[in-house]
């Protein structure tokens, strides 16, 4: 999945470890990632924790895309840190699956939270 996530890539997402209903992802917080108040913008928090999410919910074969995520910011983000974004399954069904994903800074303490929904398609896809 990850060699066709352009923008993933652009933002320099590195894939730690994969696995069914999980996921682990870090990046490297860069200057043009900052906002007006010189903290990490929480639109880039939350495509971390997307793409976590994306890649966690689609380790079954079957494809899923996101219908609901809700993000709660708990730290600031300064440029130049690491953050690492863990995504578990907390449940699943033939349609639906429901994951916690849970954003830490590189002294392992809690940045962000998301709770996201994602629907499962009826269509098969090599994961």
């Amino acid at each position: 999945m990850y060699s066709n996530d352009n923008f993933s890539q652009w933002l320099g997402i590195k894939v730690v470890e994969v696995g069914l209903g999980f996921c682990k992802l870090k990046m490297q917080i860069r200057k043009e990632m900052l906002n007006g108040f010189n903290i990490l913008h929480g639109g880039v928090t939350f495509s971390l924790a997307d793409t976590a999410l994306a890649f966690a919910s689609n380790t079954y074969g079957k494809m899923s895309v996101s219908i609901e995520a809700s993000m709660n910011y708990l730290e600031q983000v300064k440029e130049n840190q690491i953050i690492t974004a863990i995504a578990e399954e907390a449940s699943l069904t033939e349609k639906t699956g429901v994951y916690h994903i849970t954003i830490y800074n590189q002294e392992n303490k809690k940045i962000a939270l998301l709770k996201g929904t994602v629907y499962r398609l009826n269509k098969e896809w090599e994961a």
